[in-house]
């Protein structure tokens, strides 16, 4: 009887649609979008399949995909049968809600010759915000390997740069890493050739900071990132692997106390990295057109963003063009909408504009924050409209007249001081600390740019006399404030020679231990004085050198002969007495590691090989590797519908859009290594 039911409110609905369609074919849109023949809608929570899947059929409504966490899908129809259909499902109370799925078109369409390759542009709605901004008046440094300065699309927005490689003015690319970069951010757009960028308008200050096979260093960066500062530079990028670095993130700090922000690549290793959320550098992952996260980057605590960075088409040395992948082209797209950003809205501070990007990505992977995209992919239309006529735009920043609050809390006035201390000064602001001055008499003394504010004074180099010691310090807007002034007594004695050596062990490996791999050796070394440096030593020959504490050699064994090797500790102290630790014994055993090349298990569990299945079926199978799963391909009839990445491995196909008679269902499952197995079963409809 249930059944019979159904079947008359199915032909009443063959009905209905008979009798309104036919008058409405032909209405042309006038809304100024384009109609995709799409539909979004929602059923109702507590509809079954049955009903669900009854009303798409009777409507002739193919769903093309799904947003599940909305319980929304998006499904398909012609073109001019859309308004009736719509209006139908309006009506009917099984729906919750039903829109157009609009495909805007937007009012600037560059017509640069590889634009149509550039999936990421129109990923991130940059045509949308190049209605608000393209990037003018803003300049984007290119911390990298040098920009092609002959290239097409290139040439004409580079301005004079430097060369921290060979400290000179050629800025040449000496590898091809930075042109692909530049190209991102701030291609010529527009004019017919070659591809577009984000910021189809900003000016490239080329720096070159590594050397001919593409590597830098921090003290590179470092002076870079100063120098862009320096020159008005807004926005810098740095398509390295970067996570931390006290010195790097002071400079990064100080390109923000100028007014502009620091966005580095978050890696492509395909690791979970420990480092914390460094505040003056944006970290950005890589997804792919599909929004998911690219299968190379790197994840932590220390990503902020994500951005496309899959198969990005872009500018190459030698007035070329090519696709690359790596998240060294997420970042410089999310550099480019920071620098759309500020363009658009000078007044805007960088925290403001950081916020805003964070605050309008889409977010994708766990809801709110999470450590593989951040606070989501940058969207570069909603990112726009925020910054100029966003429901809560971001308050205007008042003009700072408030000094910071500096204190010296060591020494204490009065206090009686000789040798060497350190001076340790503690200063605060609303809008932050750019740097903290020491004077002593009233002569600069010493500048600290970073917390904490500690200043190392040898007294050994004043007379015996009263000093008076006072600390200024200054916010980003330049208000000075100062300290109470600290009077103390400076009293030396001549010291009694040092001769007593360090006391050094090695902690770690411990004594006749085996090892492999590469290893960490650790060492304890303590002086009544200081530690100036620590040596290892491997079988008589040193090996190693560290400075700092706490002292600790990596040990690549891979590169020794397998057997016994002694190691040896020397610490030496300001009086180059040297401590001698006692030798530790270690056995060198490595295994040469077997190559994965056994397939992982895949078999279809449901449905049953020869079955027959209806409306739709969802297709469960099971797939186990001792190396672990990476994904599991769902084939029908030789076409990819489906690929999972997650247990449980399944997909839900809806065999009612296929012709009756017998289907091909494959499956394909891939272990980490790329081994992979199939499983193949036939189906009737």
């Amino acid at each position: 009887m249930l059944q019979k039911n159904h079947q008359i409110r199915y032909i009443s609905i063959l009905i209905v649609i008979g009798f309104v369609i036919t008058p409405i074919l032909g209405v042309a849109s006038n809304h100024g979008y384009c109609e995709t023949g799409e539909l979004l809608l929602k059923f109702k929570p507590g509809v079954n399949d049955y009903h669900k899947e009854s009303l798409l059929m009777s409507l002739g409504l193919e769903i093309v995909d799904e947003i599940p966490d909305l319980g929304v899908l998006v499904v398909s129809t012609q073109r001019l049968a859309l308004p009736s259909i719509k209006s139908i499902l309006l009506q009917n109370p099984l729906i919750d809600f039903v829109e157009e799925n609009h495909e805007l078109s937007p009012s600037i369409i560059p017509n640069d010759q590889y634009y149509g390759s550039q999936w990421h542009l129109k990923k991130i709605l940059a045509p949308e915000a190049w209605d608000i901004s393209r990037g003018e008046c803003i300049t984007v440094a290119v911390l990298d390997s040098g920009v092609d300065p002959d290239h097409p699309d290139l040439a004409s927005k580079l301005i004079q740069g430097y060369n921290f490689y060979n400290n000179n003015e050629d800025t040449r690319d000496v590898y091809g890493h930075g042109t692909k970069v530049a190209g991102v951010v701030a291609a010529l757009t527009n004019n017919v050739i070659g591809v577009s960028s984000i910021g189809w308008e900003c000016s490239i200050l080329p720096i070159r900071v590594t050397d001919s096979g593409g590597y830098t260093t921090y003290s590179r960066l470092i002076k870079g990132l100063m120098y862009a500062a320096d020159r008005g530079a807004k926005v810098a990028v740095i398509s390295f692997q970067i996570y931390s670095g006290s010195v790097l993130s002071d400079a990064a700090k100080y390109f923000m106390d100028k007014g502009g922000l620091v966005v580095a690549a978050g890696g492509n290793d395909r690791r979970y990295h420990y480092d914390l959320d460094n505040p003056y550098i944006i970290s950005v992952s890589a997804t792919t057109s599909s929004d998911s996260r690219a299968s190379f980057s790197s994840y932590g605590h220390y990503i902020d963003l994500a951005a496309p960075g899959s198969s990005i088409y872009t500018t190459t040395d030698g007035g070329s063009y090519s696709s690359v992948s790596g998240t060294s082209f997420s970042a410089p797209l999310t550099a480019g909408l920071v620098a759309l950003i500020f363009s658009a809205n000078p007044s805007l501070i960088p925290t403001q504009v950081e916020k805003i990007v964070e605050s309008t990505a889409k977010d994708l992977g766990n809801t709110g924050y999470d450590i593989y995209y951040g606070w989501g992919r940058i969207d570069a239309s909603r990112a726009l409209a925020e910054a100029v006529i966003g429901e809560n735009p971001p308050p205007m920043p008042e003009t700072d007249t408030s000094p910071p609050v500096v204190t010296i809390t060591h020494p204490s006035d009065g206090m009686i001081v000789s040798g060497d201390f350190i001076v340790n000064v503690d200063a605060s602001d609303d809008a932050g600390v750019s740097k903290v001055e020491l004077y002593k008499d009233g002569t600069l003394y010493s500048t600290d740019f970073g917390e904490p504010y500690n200043f190392y004074w040898d007294t050994f180099g004043d007379p015996n006399c009263y000093c008076t010691l006072l600390a200024k310090a200054y916010d980003p807007s330049d208000n000075c404030g100062e300290s109470s002034p600290v009077i103390v007594e400076i009293l030396n004695t001549i010291p009694e020679p040092d001769i007593n050596p360090p006391v050094v062990t090695i902690t770690d490996p411990t004594d006749e231990s085996t090892v492999s791999g590469t290893i960490s050796v650790k060492v304890d070394a303590n002086d009544d004085e200081a530690i100036v440096k620590v040596e290892l030593y491997k079988d008589g020959a040193i090996y190693l050198t560290d400075f700092t504490n706490p002292y600790e050699f990596e040990w690549d064994t891979t590169g020794d002969s397998d057997g016994t090797y002694v190691l040896v500790a020397k610490a030496y102290d300001p009086s180059e007495n040297c401590g001698e630790s006692s030798p530790v014994t270690i056995e060198v055993s490595n295994e040469i590691e077997e190559v994965d090349t056994t397939p992982p298990y895949a078999k279809i569990d449901y449905p049953s090989d020869g079955s027959t299945v209806g409306w739709s079926v969802t297709i469960k199978v099971s797939a186990s590797d001792d190396s672990g799963i990476d994904r599991v391909e769902f084939y029908i009839d030789g076409y990819l519908k489906n690929v999972d990445e997650s247990y449980p491995y399944e997909y839900r196909w809806y065999a009612i859009w296929y012709q009756r008679g017998m289907h091909v269902i494959k499956v394909v499952a891939y272990d980490i290594y790329g081994n992979c197995s199939e499983d193949i079963i036939n189906v009737y409809r």
